[in-house]
């Protein structure tokens, strides 16, 4: 029982992480430049 719960929980973290990262990238941010386009020549988007 402990480990489904715990599978569950670390299951949701991934989810949560992946959403973010793809929400960013449509924003326009990168986590290879952090947004900031002058540092990485803008090759990051």
């Amino acid at each position: 029982m402990g480990t489904l719960l715990v599978s569950t929980i670390l299951l949701a973290i991934v989810v949560f992480v992946i959403k973010s990262m793809i929400k960013d990238k449509k924003n326009g941010k990168s986590l290879q430049c952090g947004g900031d386009c002058k540092h990485c020549g803008g090759h990051c988007h």
